[in-house]
């Protein structure tokens, strides 16, 4: 009896064992992949909450695809990413009533060919056009409701690329690097590069090595900078991955979820999408960070063949050093999202709806 006890005793340890050294490899399952230090895996959230939304009722129909939305004091601006005339749409905020329309699409030396980001800055605009390589800046009319052109900054041809950009301080904006050197680009107000820092914080060294405009590509990433506290938040639109730069005391961390990096294959020196859609949008705000997130996996996406909704259904919500606090699962499907912790509104842009700005509370 005493023999079968102590044979139970070692099966049970043996479990126990088996078990511990199971949960230890999954929880190094990032390191085993030999990632940097700084590089750490998450996997769930302390907080999960359910929001729902408030459709606003807007008294005009301007949008074919709302991409980004942007709030300064009483001034919201809403991207439209294919807009048919204008890209990009100003309203008095909160009310949402139209005031007037901006980045009027053509070729001409005034007008558009694309829009990547709008940003308010200094009661200003500012926008990125990639196809044209410039930053223009706008200014407010003396009744304030509407954008007049002020200036325009081409883009040195040493910049590969521009799909995003963060403004820095009055003299230099921040954009990501698609040359696969580096991770980020500081500009200076003549469009000229001052340097580059960061690398992708990749475990594909071949890619690295051999192949990085493609592997700059599926690492694209949208971006956001607090000038407050200093952080800058970087989001993967594949894969799951989360860079954090604290650009006051040089320090970064990348936090990387349950999809990894972001997954693709080179064909013709283009990097081909073979994984997830990650995240969509991102904002730094004065005490957090905000990210859309989507999860949906390409075969989804090729299986459904255009019957799915567009969007991501999730907001995840990081401290500013990264670490995972709070998952909220929206009853849209959204894109991008204008963040007011005082008020504690998200307000978001719903690409499937023909009221597309949609209001969610939380807290």
């Amino acid at each position: 009896m005493i023999r079968l006890n102590i044979l139970l005793e070692d099966t049970v340890l043996k479990i126990f064992i088996s078990l511990l050294l199971f949960f230890i490899c999954i929880s190094c399952g990032i390191r085993n992949k030999e990632y940097a230090e700084n590089v750490l895996p998450y996997s769930e959230f302390p907080q999960e909450k359910e929001l729902k939304g408030e459709v606003i009722e807007l008294d005009t129909a301007l949008f074919r695809c709302p991409f980004r939305i942007r709030v300064e004091g009483d001034k919201a601006i809403v991207m439209d990413l294919h807009g048919i005339d204008y890209y990009a749409h100003l309203f008095q905020y909160p009310s949402f009533r139209y005031l007037s329309s901006f980045g009027r699409r053509g070729d001409s030396p005034t007008e558009m060919l694309s829009i990547e980001n709008v940003r308010f800055y200094n009661h200003q605009v500012w926008t990125l056009d990639a196809n044209k390589r410039e930053l223009t800046r706008l200014g407010f009319s003396s009744s304030g409701d509407s954008l007049l052109r002020d200036e325009a900054v081409t883009l040195g041809e040493d910049i590969l690329r521009p799909l995003d950009f963060a403004i820095y301080n009055d003299t230099s904006f921040i954009i990501p690097d698609y040359s696969g050197e580096n991770r980020i680009c500081l500009i200076n107000r003549d469009g000229q590069l001052i340097n580059k820092t960061g690398t992708i914080p990749t475990v594909k060294k071949k890619a690295l090595q051999n192949a990085r405009p493609a592997l700059a590509q599926a690492w694209r990433s949208f971006l956001d900078y607090n000038p407050h506290n200093g952080v800058l938040a970087m989001v993967t639109q594949l894969g799951e991955v989360l860079e954090v730069y604290n650009l006051k005391d040089s320090t970064s961390v990348v936090r990387i979820g349950e999809n990894g990096e972001p997954e693709f294959k080179i064909s013709d020196g283009y990097g081909i999408p073979t994984g997830i859609m990650g995240f969509s949008d991102v904002q730094v705000t004065d005490s957090a960070i905000y990210a859309v997130f989507h999860g949906t996996t390409f075969k989804e996406i090729v299986k459904q063949n255009g019957r799915l909704l567009d969007g991501g259904k999730y907001i995840y919500v990081f401290s500013l050093k990264g670490e995972p606090l709070c998952k909220y699962v929206l009853d849209h499907y959204i894109y991008g999202i204008w963040v007011d912790e005082v008020s504690k509104t998200i307000v978001a842009t719903d690409v499937n709806n023909n009221q597309p700005i949609v209001r969610f509370r939380y807290g």
